[in-house]
């Protein structure tokens, strides 16, 4: 089915009062929650609304709580979330990268105590859309083994790498692994549909394509093997070191992903016209590869999303019936 974006984004609102949401932070929650379905994220808009919601009334995400500032060196900050909804946290940590970034060229915000930030993305797209590239990380409960290991000792910590652009921002948006936990379950909750590639080993240790026996075997597979789970370590060893917030060890003891740390880093780019050519150029010649499929085309990180997006607000965001009839008895 397909829902109007605004209709969305009201019973999100709705939802977040009662919750004791103040009228701005359920209008910022609400919408951004909307935009990460309208994207095509839907594993971190409307299927992940109803999850929010029981951390909220956990005491997991406190509603009134606000980020304070803890220290500062140059052009480094760190911030404490007080457990505030990672919603929020996010989006006023990288507005203070992008001030120190306009200010000395660039900004980095280290934050800890904080809690899911959705989509990762969406903090790309901020930055990107003020015209500053942007880059941020955050380490998450332990759901990634390490290579050569069985059990879960790393987190499957995105990284977003953003680059302002005329025709198109550039948003590269990734976990590390090779599908999400949360992409894992929307395979698996539509009646179990084989994934397109390997994302992972069943209980006897084979790759798999099932995503119901990876997130059994809880034996997700990293990106680029080895090099993605090296990658997972170091971005929980920046988060934690910066902000001098929780690692993911310390935050998989409570068995629930709250007061996780991120990095958000912005830097303003010269404006000029070798800027925007060599931007250009990249692009094109990347697209000139010859497609696997017949039929097929290239496309550069956040393109994609530009065309769900379109479609979403003439058509309506696509959105799984359960989850929203749900949502509407919340």
């Amino acid at each position: 089915m397909r829902i109007p974006f605004e209709k969305l984004q009201s019973e999100f609102k709705r939802v977040l009062l009662s919750l004791n949401f103040t009228e701005e932070k359920a209008n910022l929650c609400a919408t951004i929650f909307a935009e990460n379905s309208r994207d095509g994220v839907y594993t971190h808009g409307l299927n992940r609304f109803p999850v929010f919601v029981e951390f909220v009334k956990d005491g997991l995400v406190k509603p009134d709580a606000e980020p304070t500032k803890e220290g500062a060196f140059g052009s480094l900050e760190r911030w404490n979330g007080n457990l505030g909804a990672g919603i929020l946290n996010a989006r006023f940590c990288m507005d203070r990268a992008m001030e120190l970034a306009k200010e000395n060229g660039i900004g980095c915000v280290a934050l800890k105590n904080t809690n899911h930030w959705m989509r990762a993305g969406a903090y790309g797209w901020q930055a990107a859309e003020a015209g500053l590239i942007g880059i941020c990380f955050t380490n998450t409960i332990a759901n990634l083994p390490p290579w050569g290991g069985i059990d879960p000792r790393l987190g499957n910590n995105p990284l977003v790498i953003a680059v302002p652009r005329k025709g198109g921002h550039i948003i590269l948006d990734m976990a590390i692994s090779q599908y999400s936990v949360g992409k894992l379950n929307q395979y698996k909750n539509n009646n179990n549909e084989a994934l397109p590639l390997p994302g992972g080993y069943d209980d006897a240790g084979n790759l798999s394509t099932d995503a119901a026996e990876i997130l059994e075997s809880k034996r997700l597979l990293p990106i680029g093997f080895w090099k993605g789970s090296g990658l997972s370590l170091v971005l929980d060893l920046l988060a934690t070191v910066l902000s001098q917030g929780n690692s993911t060890a310390k935050i998989t003891q409570s068995e629930k992903e709250s007061g996780v740390a991120q990095v958000f880093i912005c830097i303003k780019p010269e404006s000029n016209t070798y800027t925007e050519q060599v931007i250009e150029e990249i692009i094109s010649y990347t697209k000139t590869s010859r497609p696997e499929h017949e039929g097929g085309s290239i496309s550069y990180p956040g393109e994609n999303t530009l065309r769900t997006r379109e479609k979403s607000l003439k058509e309506g965001v696509l959105a799984d019936e359960r989850i929203w009839e749900k949502v509407l008895g919340l």
